[in-house]
């Protein structure tokens, strides 16, 4: 028997020697330095047995027949038709164990694939007369085209030195070895992958136990109250508004800024003082300590500590565009969560009512001094148009140039009289008349005292101080001006104190609450779910990027 370490081809298998053993799986795995198939043929005279064997040694040695069984080829096609159960006889377990070493396949070898020719001629040949089947087939052709000279009944492919006849068999050429890639085995897990998942276990297994250890275990329940408010203004507006005294305010930027101001004042330290006054922080959230360390406050921690703890369990949203503020209050009890959402509200309505005391005092000092400003300007523009009369003499320029203008007027009246007086005198007596002359005479002095006046008027005169008089009544207008507009914010400022006074007894901004503090039924914190899915994906990126940096600096190497 000889043992061929090759694969099957797709008709089940290469036709090899007589006796031999043909692989027809491709799994197979080495013993003693022998490569052993899973799967064989063994052909032995004119039957073939198949089957599976642990190792070469147990199949060739063993006096059990080998059964074999209908199972694919090692390429996958089906077992050839018309296969049944044979026996083969123990003289093939000992032309097999007699074989040659050299002519077994070494671990080493790669399995190549033959293009072997049919010798099945030969090997029959070569057996001994009493080993051959006597039931040969009878229309086999008496000469084949691989046989020459007399020998009789040779077979169309003997060949070999056991080959029977007179003449001399034709050769076929050598078979044509190529060698193919070697099998490609099952995967396994390696060193480095166990390496990871043992990382794995360590990085993203145990804190996720130890996390919802701790979360379903040890945390304190906590209950939420929730608590809505905004801050409103008075409608209407006040004379002072009108006036321009909180021109904000009418348009709403001053409920805004009370807004802005309660946002950051419900989370300053001085909102955690006044709440811990009341209901003493420390007492109860340091009840689960020191079980829960990581939803609880240590007894002794100081006011910065409780200001850190207090923005963990009170959250504050705001809306700047409608001014709208919202609070969620955690407490490890159902009434102290309600009682320090009320105490909060309670506080930020204390500050809103400073506030209101505030920009009441505010106005009323504002206006005060407003008024006394504008008394003293009134007083200063008085002063001035006094000093101005007795500086110049005149109380008012105006007045007086109309009277001097009412002197130019005069003569000019005059002197149209006297014209008309000339005319009637030359009609009835001549140029040498003393009456004419002396009208003339009148008429000249009433001309020159036209243009003297007028003169005075545009120039100036020596009574007023050698002022002209457009100067006097420019700087007296200025005078008039400032007088009447002193008066006008004199006038104003006593309106805004009378209006600042009236206020002053009444709320202008006042906190209105549209969700009350609710009473919680049920504790809703902490999210047990929702914090071990955050920890999960936070150790999951931390294991992956430690993974990736490690094979990064392996692949570097």
């Amino acid at each position: 028997m000889i043992v061929r370490n090759r694969p099957a081809d797709r008709r089940g298998g290469l036709r090899g020697a007589r006796g031999g053993v043909k692989l027809l799986s491709d799994k197979g795995h080495h013993e003693a330095g022998i490569f052993c198939p899973d799967y064989v043929e063994m052909r032995t005279g004119n039957q073939i047995a198949y089957g599976w064997c642990k190792s070469l040694e147990d199949k060739v040695n063993s006096d059990t027949p080998i059964i074999g069984a209908a199972q694919n080829d090692a390429d996958g096609t089906a077992p050839r038709k018309g296969m049944r159960k044979f026996q083969a006889p123990q003289a093939a377990s000992r032309d097999v164990a007699q074989a040659p070493r050299a002519q077994v396949a070494e671990p080493s070898v790669q399995p190549v694939i033959e293009e072997a020719p049919d010798t099945a001629n030969t090997a029959k040949s070569n057996e001994p007369p009493q080993n051959r089947p006597q039931n040969r087939p009878q229309n086999r052709p008496q000469n084949g085209p691989g046989q020459k000279g007399k020998g009789p009944k040779a077979g169309p492919g003997a060949k070999g030195p056991g080959a029977k006849g007179k003449g001399k068999g034709k050769q076929n050429p050598p078979p044509k070895v190529v060698e193919i890639a070697p099998m490609a085995t099952n995967a396994g897990m390696r060193r480095r992958h166990w390496g990871l998942v043992l990382s794995a276990l360590a990085l993203i297994v145990a804190p996720l136990l130890v996390s919802a250890w701790y979360l379903w275990t040890v945390s304190t329940d906590q209950y939420a109250s929730t608590v809505g408010f905004t801050v409103r203004q008075e409608g209407g507006s006040s004379s002072a508004d009108l006036l321009g005294n909180g021109l904000g305010d009418l348009f709403g930027g001053s409920s805004t800024s009370d807004a802005d101001i309660l946002y950051e004042f419900i989370q300053s330290q001085e909102m955690v003082s006044r709440i811990d006054d009341r209901f003493d922080l420390r007492g109860h959230y340091a009840q689960p300590w020191p079980d829960d360390v990581i939803f609880a406050i240590w007894p002794d921690a100081t006011i910065e500590e409780l200001v850190w703890y207090w923005s963990r369990i009170i959250r504050v949203s705001y809306d700047q565009g409608s001014g709208l503020i919202e609070l969620r209050v955690l407490a490890f009890d159902a009434k102290t969560a309600q009682a320090i959402g009320t105490g909060i509200v309670e506080e930020s309505q204390n500050m809103i009512n400073a506030l209101n005391d505030q920009a009441r005092e505010d106005l009323l000092r504002y206006a005060q001094r407003d008024l006394e400003v504008s008394l003293r300007r009134l007083k200063d523009a008085r002063e001035a148009l006094i000093l101005f009369r007795t500086r110049t003499q005149i109380v008012d320029p105006a007045t007086d140039l109309q009277g001097r203008l009412g002197v130019v007027n005069n003569l000019q009246a005059q002197l149209a009289q006297a014209l008309i007086d000339l005319d009637v005198l030359l009609d009835q007596s001549s140029e040498s008349d003393p009456r004419v002359k002396q009208a003339r005479r009148t008429i000249e002095v009433i001309k020159n005292r036209i243009v003297i006046e007028r003169e005075n008027v545009a120039s100036g005169d020596i009574t007023v101080g050698g002022e002209d008089y457009p100067t006097l009544l420019a700087e007296f207008e200025g005078l008039v001006v400032d007088r009447e507009f002193a008066e006008e914010g004199y006038r104003a400022a006593l309106t805004a104190l009378d209006v600042a006074r009236n206020n002053a007894g009444r709320q202008s901004r006042y906190l209105e609450a549209y969700v009350r503090p609710t009473l919680p039924q049920s504790s809703e914190f902490p999210r047990r779910w929702v914090l071990l899915g955050m920890i999960g994906l936070f150790v999951g990126l931390i294991w992956s990027i430690l993974a990736l940096i490690y094979y990064s600096i392996r692949d570097s190497r």
